[in-house]
């Protein structure tokens, strides 16, 4: 069975410290994901900081940051002081591997 890259990325958080959880849904009536704040897949919280995480492969990440510089409320995010990332997940051999952008 595939493991999506937002599973990944709350494994990865859960095993550093941090209480991740889900934060993006599925809007049934418009059949598309929406995410927290128009960018955000996962929430974290721990070692006394909130952590905003998008999540995706590693071919899209490049997409994905212009995707949450242009979001609306990232001003926002960043004077309440959350760490920004998005995290590209690939499997090139046998193991997972992330590439993490900081835009905080």
């Amino acid at each position: 069975m595939a493991i999506s890259p937002t599973q990944l990325t709350l494994r990865m958080l859960r095993k550093q410290g941090y209480r991740a959880e889900v934060v993006e849904r599925w809007n049934p009536h418009a059949m598309i994901r929406q995410d927290l704040f128009k960018c955000i897949d996962v929430i974290a919280i721990g070692k006394g900081e909130t952590v905003g995480v998008q999540s995706t492969s590693y071919k899209n990440v490049a997409s994905r940051v212009r995707k949450m510089a242009d979001a609306e409320a990232i001003g926002d995010l960043r004077e309440a002081g959350w760490r920004l990332f998005v995290h590209g997940w690939r499997k090139p051999k046998h193991r997972w591997e992330v590439r993490e952008v900081d835009i905080s």
